[in-house]
C-alpha cells in the first residue's frame, strides 16, 4: 500500500489565553489515501478550518499546534521552514477558501492573480504562462476565457469566483487539495455545479481533496469518507455513506436530523385570512450612467403579481440574481418601485410619505442575511432592540422592558441586554435580529435568506423560532431563500422566481411534487443530497 498523502495524527491545536476553550483542536488523527476525497463535518467552532490553517501553514501565530504531526506525502509541516511551506503552497498543496471574493485581489485581474503562482513556481516564459492561464481557464469550465482574464472580482458572479480559486489551486497540480467550505455562499444550482466541478477534476488528475463543509447534503454528495469535529475532537469517521446512513455518535445523529429535507414535516393547510400583502405588476428597474444620461441596465423585477394571505408563509425562492432580495427591499420600501403598486390590507402603500410612511414601517419589518453586518457593532443589543419602540413613542424604560421580553422571546438570557454583538455566536445574533425586527409589534415579517449562512443545527433552530413566533404573534411571513430544501421546512406556499419574473406559484408540496416549470425542476434537482433520506436517523 502506499503512504496517504496527508496524515494528521494526534494533532492538538491552542488557542489564546481567555478563550472559551483551551484548545480549538484536541489530538485529532486521520488520514486521507491518494485520489481519495474525504470531509471534514462540523458546526462552527469544531476546528475543521484551524486543521486546514495548520495543515497549509496559515494559522496566526497565536494559534499553534502543541502535539502531533502533520504530514504531506510523508514530509513533516509543523516545524518546516517558512521558505520550505511557501514552496510547498501551490506544487504539493493548495487551498480554496470559503469567500473568493475575500479571498481574491480586488485591484488584480483574475488572470493575473492565477499567473503569479506559475511566476513564483516556474520558469515558463510570459507567453507560456498565459497559455497555461487560458488553458486553465477553460478546464474550470470558465466560458469566454480571455474576457475572464481580464477581468476583477467585482466583475464576476460568485461561481464565476469559485471558479477562478479552484483553477489557482489546481494551476501547478498539487498532491493534495483542501476546500474549505467553497459552497457555502452560493444558490443550490451553482453550488451543484462547484462540487460536480470539483469531484470531476478530483477524478481526471488523482488529486487528494480534504473538503470542509457544515451541511451533510454535501456530504452525500461528493465524499469518500467523512470525519465528524465536535468542539476540536474527532467524534466519529468512516466510509461515508456508513457514517450517513448508520451513524454511532449521538452529535453525528443530530448534525444529520438537522439536515433539512426536501419533503415537508408537517401537514401544510391553505391560508384562511384576508390577503395581507399584495403587489400588481411590480417592477424595478436599475440604471447606470450619469444624471445627463440614465439608461436602463438591469431589469431586477418585472411585472410581479403577489399575494399573501394573512399569518401565512410565502417562501419566495429562485438563483442569486433572479430579483428576491431586490423584491424583499421593495417591499419594504427600502427601494422605490420603477412601476407596479404595493398594497397592505387593501391600501396603497407604494408612494407612501411623511407620517403615513411611518406607520407603514411599523407593519413591514425585515431580518436581513446578516446579522453582523446588519447590527451597529458599537451599540448593546439592548439598545438596538429598543431603538424601534423609542422612534415610534415609547418611553425608554418601557423600550428596554419590551427588549428584555424580546430576548426571552427568542430564547436568550434578558441579561445579553448590555453586550455587543460581537460578544454573540452567529445564530444568537440572528435571533437578536429577530427580536429587534418584533420589537415594534409588526403585521408583516419579511426574512431575507436568515438562515442561509448558519450550520444546519443553528439553522433548524432558528427555522423553528420564527415558526413558533408567528404562531404566537399571528405574524404573516415572507420568508426569502435560494435553499428549496429550508423552504420545505416552513412555508406553506411558494413562489419561484426567475430573472425578476414569477414562473410558478402555489402550494408547497404541489409545486414540489409536481413542478410545472422547467427553472422550478431545475432547483430541485440541484439540491444537495437529494436522494438521501435526512431527519431519520435511529444509529440501529
Amino acid at each position: 500500500m502506499t503512504a496517504p498523502v496527508l496524515q494528521v495524527q494526534d494533532l492538538t491545536v491552542a488557542l489564546p489565553r481567555g478563550g472559551d476553550r483551551g484548545e480549538a483542536v484536541s489530538g485529532v488523527s486521520f488520514e486521507i489515501p491518494k485520489g481519495q476525497l474525504v470531509c471534514l463535518v462540523g458546526e462552527s467552532g469544531s476546528g475543521k478550518s484551524i486543521i486546514a490553517h495548520t495543515v497549509m501553514g496559515l494559522s496566526p501565530r497565536n494559534v499553534r499546534a502543541t502535539a502531533g504531526e502533520v504530514r504531506v506525502n510523508g514530509e513533516a509541516l509543523l516545524h518546516a521552514a517558512p521558505h520550505r511551506l511557501r514552496q510547498l503552497r501551490g506544487e504539493t498543496m493548495s487551498m480554496i477558501f470559503q469567500e473568493p471574493m475575500t479571498a481574491l485581489n480586488p485591484v488584480m485581474t483574475c488572470g493575473s492573480q492565477i499567473d503569479e503562482l506559475l511566476v513564483q513556481h516556474t520558469r515558463k516564459s510570459a507567453r507560456e504562462r498565459r497559455l497555461r492561464v487560458l488553458e486553465m481557464l477553460g478546464h474550470v469550465r470558465l466560458a469566454d476565457s480571455e474576457r475572464l482574464y481580464r477581468s476583477y472580482p467585482h466583475q464576476l458572479s460568485g461561481g464565476q469566483r469559485q471558479r477562478i480559486m479552484i483553477a489557482m489551486a489546481l494551476i501547478l497540480a498539487p498532491a493534495l487539495l483542501i476546500a474549505d467550505e467553497p459552497t457555502t455562499a452560493l444558490d443550490v444550482t451553482t453550488q451543484a455545479e462547484i462540487l460536480r466541478l470539483i469531484r470531476e477534476l478530483q477524478r481526471e488528475s488523482n488529486t487528494t481533496v480534504l473538503f470542509i463543509t457544515h451541511d451533510l447534503g454535501v456530504v452525500a454528495e461528493i465524499a469518500d469518507s467523512v470525519a465528524v469535529l465536535q468542539r476540536g475532537r474527532l467524534v466519529e469517521s468512516g466510509p461515508a455513506r456508513e457514517v450517513l446512513t448508520r451513524p454511532q455518535h449521538p452529535y453525528t445523529r443530530a448534525l444529520l436530523n438537522a439536515v433539512p429535507s426536501l419533503i415537508p414535516r408537517r401537514p401544510r393547510s391553505e391560508p384562511i385570512g384576508a390577503i395581507h400583502l399584495q403587489t400588481r405588476q411590480l417592477t424595478k428597474v436599475f440604471e447606470s450612467g450619469g444624471w445627463l444620461r440614465r439608461r436602463p441596465t438591469v431589469k431586477a423585477i418585472d411585472g410581479v403579481d403577489l399575494d399573501v394571505h394573512k399569518g401565512d408563509t410565502v417562501g419566495i425562492v429562485g438563483e442569486s440574481g433572479s430579483g428576491k432580495s431586490t423584491l424583499a427591499r421593495l417591499l419594504v420600501r427600502l427601494v422605490e418601485p420603477s412601476g407596479g403598486e404595493i398594497e397592505v390590507d387593501g391600501r396603497p402603500v407604494t408612494w407612501l410619505r411623511g407620517s403615513a410612511a411611518h406607520e407603514f414601517r411599523r407593519k413591514v419589518q425585515m431580518v436581513f442575511q446578516d446579522p453582523y453586518r446588519s447590527l451597529n457593532p458599537r451599540r448593546t443589543v439592548g439598545a438596538a432592540i429598543a431603538e424601534g419602540p423609542i422612534n415610534f413613542g415609547a418611553t425608554r424604560a418601557a423600550a428596554w422592558q419590551r427588549a428584555a421580553e424580546l430576548l426571552h422571546l427568542v430564547k436568550l438570557s434578558p441579561r445579553s441586554l448590555n453586550r455587543y454583538p460581537h460578544e454573540f455566536s452567529g445564530g444568537q445574533r440572528q435571533r437578536i435580529c429577530i427580536a429587534r425586527a418584533l420589537a415594534v409589534d409588526p403585521e408583516i415579517l419579511i426574512a431575507d435568506e436568515a438562515v442561509s449562512a448558519l450550520d444546519v443545527s443553528i439553522q433548524a433552530q432558528i427555522l423553528s423560532l420564527l415558526a413558533d413566533v408567528q404562531q404566537r404573534l399571528n405574524l404573516t411571513l415572507v420568508f426569502i431563500t435560494h435553499d428549496l430544501r429550508v423552504a420545505a421546512q416552513i412555508c406553506n406556499r411558494v413562489v419561484v422566481l426567475q430573472h425578476g419574473r414569477i414562473v410558478e406559484h402555489g402550494p408547497l408540496a404541489e409545486v414540489f411534487h409536481n413542478p410545472r416549470h422547467a427553472y422550478t425542476r431545475a432547483l430541485l434537482q440541484a439540491a444537495p443530497g437529494r436522494g438521501f433520506a435526512f431527519g431519520d436517523t435511529t444509529g440501529n
